[in-house]
């Protein structure tokens, strides 16, 4: 039986559990120097060579080194790209595709399950003053202090209207959002092109286009993959749009917001706050503006999904599973890119690398 060879260009488990499995099934395994801790691994070059007559490459998240199509053309033999996790933007997908590669990620639920919670969470301790009110009583000794009301989010039946939240975004994670706040009798606002009307009604939101979700949310909410289309979505004309009293909320990817015109537009009090889970150069850097804007931002440290059974380990043994799948000549359950899948079927379709000519 020939071996499979994969390069796992950014491994991430620490059990080698799946690394056995792969080894079991006949693979050779190449193993690069990324990993989800340190994101910076190999350079493209030494990618490119590692990369060659490879049947499958996968891993999780990798910065220094993009899985780009030069990395990807260095073998006529591939069949797959699998990343551990939801996130596709580190794999030149548009390539993927002209090359007839299979690209799969691991959009497992406890993870987008958790931006979701997360999202929520973040919008309630900044309209709430959550933070601001625990440093007040533990730091100042303080009691009541009505300048640390919080924001009531819902409509009423004394006429209050509520907040509106506008979700760029209609997605897993911006669906089960409108979901979990839909009892909370709030308008809700959604723009997203690339998903049918009747799935905003299903959710309870009503579909405007970007500008008008801008002019009109209180809470601005992104829910997108990095593309070309979304890189910078959210600039210095974007946030001009937005109401003084607008939080935004970003737990997409970093560089969908242009982070040095959020920083201005914050230091000028033209929104009122933004909470961040992801940034455009990551990990952030120590001397980031950001980190002395105070209570206008809410910051983490890009773990938003990360809960108690999240994490990489469903979306691992997912990619395992996909690239054994696509070894066998099958076509896995976890596909980005579906439209490659015909032209896909009719390069490998039934055909085993390990019997070329079944």
């Amino acid at each position: 039986m020939s071996a499979a060879k994969i390069l796992i260009f950014a491994p991430a488990d620490e059990t080698g559990e799946t690394h056995r499995k792969l080894e079991a099934a006949g693979c050779e395994l190449i193993l690069g120097k990324a990993s989800w801790d340190t994101p910076q691994g190999n350079s493209e070059a030494e990618m490119i060579e590692m990369a060659r007559g490879c049947d499958a490459l996968m891993g999780t998240s990798i910065r220094n080194a993009p899985i780009s199509q030069r990395i990807m053309q260095s073998s006529d033999r591939l069949r797959i790209v699998a990343k551990y996790t939801i996130g596709t933007d580190d794999v030149d997908v548009e390539a993927a595709t002209e090359l007839g590669i299979l690209v799969a990620h691991g959009p497992t639920e406890s993870n987008w399950g958790g931006v979701a919670e997360g999202t929520i969470t973040a919008m309630l301790t900044m309209l709430k003053n959550v933070r601001e009110r625990d440093r007040h009583l533990k730091q100042n000794g303080g009691w009541r202090d009505q300048t640390l009301q919080g924001t009531y989010l819902g409509s009423r039946a004394d006429g209050y209207a509520g907040i509106t939240l506008g979700l760029i975004g209609l997605g897993r994670i911006g669906s089960r959002i409108a979901t979990l706040m839909r009892p909370w009798k709030m308008r809700i606002l959604a723009t997203d092109p690339y998903v049918p009307a009747e799935k905003f009604t299903e959710h309870g939101v009503t579909r405007v286009d970007l500008p008008t979700l801008l002019r009109e949310s209180d809470v601005v909410s992104l829910h997108v993959v990095l593309t070309r289309e979304t890189r910078h979505m959210i600039d210095a004309k974007e946030l001009a749009l937005m109401k003084p009293g607008a939080i935004l909320i970003n737990t997409s990817r970093g560089p969908c917001v242009q982070e040095g015109a959020l920083i201005e537009a914050l230091m000028k009090s033209q929104i009122a706050g933004a909470a961040m889970d992801v940034f455009e150069h990551e990990p952030l850097a120590l001397d980031s503006p950001l980190r002395n804007l105070g209570d206008k931002v809410l910051l983490s440290p890009h773990m938003v999904s990360s809960n108690v059974g999240s994490g990489l380990g469903p979306g691992i043994r997912w990619a395992t599973d996909s690239v054994l799948a696509a070894l066998r000549g099958e076509v896995p359950d976890n596909v980005y890119n579906k439209e490659v899948i015909p032209r896909w079927q009719r390069r490998f379709g039934g055909r085993s690398v390990w019997k070329p000519d079944a």
